[in-house]
């Protein structure tokens, strides 16, 4: 089942500046393994080496974020919406 996944900006260079595609799988790991088939280096940037989301990336389905619900594991259907969203650092010194 193919689901719409929102690409934050600085990801875009590797969807060929696309900011949404389609990604097959029933949960989030195999939607984030199927973006790095079709787009080779992604998945490196939002995962660690362990396949672990990385601490400064979050994954939202529906507008939920997956780590309230089942992380890489939350099930997905049809319809379904995901956002890859870079978490946003900084402040005043």
């Amino acid at each position: 089942m193919a689901v719409k996944v929102r690409i934050p900006t600085p990801l875009r260079k590797l969807t060929n500046g696309q900011d949404e595609v389609f990604a097959e799988g029933k949960n989030v790991k195999e939607i984030i393994d199927d973006l790095e088939r079709h787009y080779p280096g992604l998945k490196e940037r939002i995962c660690e080496g362990d396949g672990k989301l990385r601490r400064f990336v979050n994954i939202y389905v529906n507008d939920e974020d997956i780590r309230f619900k089942s992380n890489i594991d939350t099930a997905l259907k049809s319809g379904d919406e995901v956002s890859i969203i870079p978490a946003i650092a900084g402040g005043m010194s």
